[in-house]
């Protein structure tokens, strides 16, 4: 097995969504009971983005910078306008490229497949 069939793969509809700018979540463990907690990996969009945008299309790119972003929330507040009070970040890098994205998955102990369109889950923003 070489090291690139072991690297952890993204389901297609994913790595689509992260070469295209969209923002994905996962929701992880709270540090306490009464907090949600989820993960954002959110792409950095750069000018040519914004190009691409007010020309009617959008822009693939396999380089991109990302955020991750592992924010927690009150979960009293989850559902609402004010999901904001109580929330805490609770860490954040940015990276450049899908591998250093991978790398930084999986020292927050993340993998690829966990990811979901923001739809698909809870998060609040």
């Amino acid at each position: 097995m070489s090291a690139e069939d072991s690297r952890p793969q993204w389901p297609t509809d994913t790595l689509t969504a992260i070469r295209l700018g969209r923002r994905l979540v996962t929701e992880v463990p709270a540090s306490q009971p009464g907090r949600r907690a989820f993960i954002e990996i959110r792409p950095v969009m750069t000018a040519a983005d914004s190009d691409a945008r007010r020309q009617g299309w959008t822009r693939s790119e396999r380089d991109r910078a990302f955020t991750l972003e592992h924010w927690e929330y009150d979960a009293a507040h989850i559902s609402g306008f004010d999901y904001d009070i109580g929330a805490v970040l609770v860490q954040a890098t940015t990276v450049t490229g899908e591998a250093p994205l991978v790398a930084a998955l999986k020292a927050w102990n993340l993998r690829p497949e966990q990811f979901l369109h923001p739809w698909q889950t809870d998060d609040p923003r």
